[in-house]
């Protein structure tokens, strides 16, 4: 029996994690509801309140999540396309990423400024995927390599914080990946 709360625990804790993702991403900056958040999920408020104790925690974990996964679509990508291709899709998945937080922007300055994580924790996760698809597409001669993962992430930020629309966004990261590109590759 025991076994079986824990896996219920387990797919609660998904399940808030999944509908919470959404629900912020959708939130274009609105506050979001905790409890609109447990009612979606299927869960009590007392479930969500025992998986995560505030909402600072709730980001946190979202978060993180998120973030891993960003990372672990570089290496995925790789797996399924040349790595100039997969270099563009992870740029997609990762403005995805970033979008998604707006909404969570607030409760995101409240961690970091706490300590409860480092901006450069994010920005050394980020630079690693960056990383492995540079180098891949240096090895394969579809990428410069003489372009260093950093510069690549600071090109990234400049154009999320920058862009006014995701046309306009989607056609800046092309003009990134072209600059990173060997002609005629």
């Amino acid at each position: 029996m025991a076994g079986s709360v824990r896996s219920d625990a387990r797919r609660n804790r998904e399940k808030l994690l999944e509908v919470a993702t959404a629900a912020f991403a959708a939130a274009a900056g609105r506050p979001v509801s905790l409890e609109s958040i447990a009612r979606d999920a299927g869960v009590g408020i007392g479930t969500l309140y025992r998986h995560f104790p505030n909402r600072e925690a709730l980001v946190e974990a979202i978060y993180r999540t998120e973030l891993a996964e960003v990372a672990a679509a570089a290496e995925q990508l790789l797996q399924r396309h040349p790595p100039k291709t997969a270099l563009r899709r992870w740029m997609d998945r990762y403005a995805d990423f970033v979008a998604a937080k707006r909404g969570m922007a607030e409760s995101l300055h409240a961690m970091f400024d706490s300590g409860a994580m480092q901006p450069s924790q994010t920005r050394d996760s980020i630079a690693g995927a960056a990383d492995l698809l540079l180098q891949a597409g240096a090895r394969d001669g579809s990428l410069r390599a003489d372009v260093q993962a950093d510069d690549v992430v600071s090109s990234l930020i400049g154009i999320f914080l920058a862009s006014g629309s995701p046309e306009q966004t989607s056609r800046l990261l092309d003009l990134l990946v072209a600059g990173i590109a060997v002609a005629n590759r």
